[in-house]
């Protein structure tokens, strides 16, 4: 017997933190939605006790019985068209059920240094298509995933690079949008 750890049937090594996995997951359900798609908004919940509170949910969404420990996405309804992102998420309070929230939203990403070439006193507007016909943007898909307790996590998938074993993960990827979810809580 050997003393690897286990891993999932994809091959990828199972995430250190259910905050991590849950990221993961949500990201891998966006993946099979496809590209070019409104952001998305989840509820965290914590597993264990959403099947003491509400077994029949619980069997609804699919959660084994042996599922005892872990958070659980629920997807919340649609953001409102044209709403601004950060506008919309200070509207938002969670119940005390919900321990973390998590955010998929697709964006163009320059590599470190382009800023160097950024046009000076430009306005967001110019910024915006400065960034769009870059050479070298990047479109991802980043879910961005809290807990009340101000973990976070942060899946990023490249476009280019569409597949489960590419994507990148880590607390400090985008910043901003954690501490964007985190106030939600406030």
């Amino acid at each position: 017997m050997s003393d690897a750890p286990l891993t999932p049937a994809d091959g990828l090594p199972p995430a250190a933190s259910p905050l991590t996995r849950a990221a993961l997951e949500i990201d891998e359900y966006a993946a099979t939605l496809g590209w070019d798609l409104p952001a998305r908004l989840f509820a965290l919940v914590d597993t264990a006790a959403l099947r003491k509170a509400d077994p029949k949910l619980a069997r609804q969404l699919g959660l084994a019985a042996d599922e005892a420990t872990g958070l659980t996405p629920v997807e919340q309804d649609e953001l409102p068209a044209g709403a601004e992102l950060d506008k919309f998420l200070g509207t938002i309070a969670w119940p005390d059920q919900v321990v973390g929230c998590a955010l998929v939203v697709e964006r163009l990403m320059l590599p470190p240094g382009a800023e160097q070439s950024r046009p000076k006193n430009a306005t967001e507007k110019e910024l915006a298509g400065w960034v769009a016909n870059h050479p070298q943007r990047q479109e991802v898909r980043i879910t961005a995933a809290v807990l009340r307790d101000g973990s976070r996590e942060i899946a990023l998938r490249l476009r280019e690079k569409d597949v489960a074993r590419e994507v990148l993960t880590g607390p400090d990827l985008v910043p901003g949008l954690t501490e964007a979810l985190l106030a939600t809580f406030s």
